[in-house]
């Protein structure tokens, strides 16, 4: 790797390999990172190098990809954008730019709870973990959300993000394995039990399948086995629920929290810690934990096969996503006025529709 001893915002650095798997996988990389206040893609830009898309989002968290749609949680909403690659020719910032265009289309009010993971059941439906209230739900139109599963010690549903429950990992379509920090009911009584009482939960059974774990995060089922991150040892495990023990994969150093999975590859975030947070500072990973990016390792071998790392601008990574068969995608972010140009039918596409500023007009309509 290399740097620059005054480095640009969001510079960031990568071993060799990273642009030209990622170019050979066919995919792009989306990340949040509430600290920093962005969503950024990361794309092969021919083989040999990175390029970066940021877009402003109000404390962007949890990142989910389904079938050409895209979810982000914020500080109070969920934001739902759809690619249209039908629009992406003619984009007017940078026409002949990108191979997909992702739009808003849908803002979900959720208030303030604290979304750290989304997800589609069978249905299509979306579920997220919501974290203040310490439930799995499901997102509403007439509700902030409808909670579906606490975990078997918490007793009320109540703004006190008592256990910091924090994902979920589902199989069929269905919610089937969940993490919090510790088996507290008492409001954030996590904190005071970090950070070896985090356990994993088999949400169909209400079974605490695992206890004494370091911080987990992000489980995945992944070809049938699961996965989870241990944020305070920095590491990747796989999980034999079975038997109830797990195994180290792949020790990837700081923060560990965000995971995806595409064609034989672990996608694993990880972020700096904050050295003036109690909550934090005390960590086993503190003395490592001293940058943020993402390593990808090859899940049958559990090799490390790429990494990157920020140089500036982000420390902290909440959550990313694998978008599938897309090498340059771009994104219309909230603050842009194309969104209000932006029309699409099943049929046709428009760019540029025009405003009618005429008050004689508005009044006859």
């Amino acid at each position: 790797m290399s740097s620059t001893s005054d480095p640009a915002p969001f510079q960031l650095t990568c071993t060799p390999a990273l642009p030209e798997l990622l170019q050979n996988l066919g995919c792009s990389i989306a990340l949040s990172t509430y600290q920093a206040g962005k969503l950024v893609f990361i794309s092969p830009h021919d083989g040999e190098r990175l390029v970066q898309l940021p877009r402003t989002f109000h404390r962007p968290m949890a990142v989910s990809w389904n079938k050409g749609v895209l979810a982000i949680s914020t500080a109070s909403t969920v934001e739902l954008f759809v690619n249209d690659s039908r629009m992406a020719p003619a984009y007017p910032r940078q026409p002949n730019t990108y191979d997909a265009l992702y739009l808003p289309r849908q803002t979900i009010q959720t208030g303030r709870i604290d979304t750290h993971g989304i997800e589609w059941d069978a249905s299509g439906s979306l579920w997220i973990v919501n974290t203040r209230f310490g439930c799995l739900a499901r997102l509403s139109a007439r509700y902030s959300f409808e909670p579906a599963w606490f975990p078997p010690f918490v007793d009320d549903l109540a703004p006190e993000d008592r256990c910091h429950l924090n994902g979920v990992a589902f199989v069929d379509g269905s919610p089937a394995f969940a993490t919090c920090l510790a088996e507290s009911n008492e409001a954030e009584g996590w904190r005071r039990r970090l950070p070896n009482d985090g356990v994993l939960i088999d949400v169909r059974t209400n079974e605490t399948v695992l206890r004494e774990l370091p911080m987990p995060h992000s489980p995945r089922i992944i070809d049938g086995k699961l996965y989870l991150l241990l944020s305070a040892t920095g590491e990747l495990v796989r999980v034999d629920v079975e038997n109830r023990r797990h195994e180290v994969v792949q020790r990837v150093g700081g923060f560990v929290r965000g995971l995806a999975y595409y064609r034989s590859h672990l996608f694993v975030a990880y972020s700096k810690l904050r050295k003036n947070s109690s909550t934090f500072r005390d960590l086993p990973i503190a003395d490592e934990a001293t940058t943020a990016g993402i390593a990808v390792i090859h899940e049958p071998s559990g090799a490390m096969v790429g990494r990157l790392v920020y140089q500036q601008s982000v420390d902290e990574i909440f959550d990313l996503a694998v978008l599938p068969d897309e090498l340059r995608p771009g994104i219309v972010g909230l603050d842009r006025e194309e969104r209000a140009t932006a029309v699409t039918s099943p049929e046709k596409t428009w760019w540029g529709v025009a405003r009618d500023e005429s008050p004689a007009k508005a009044e006859e309509n």
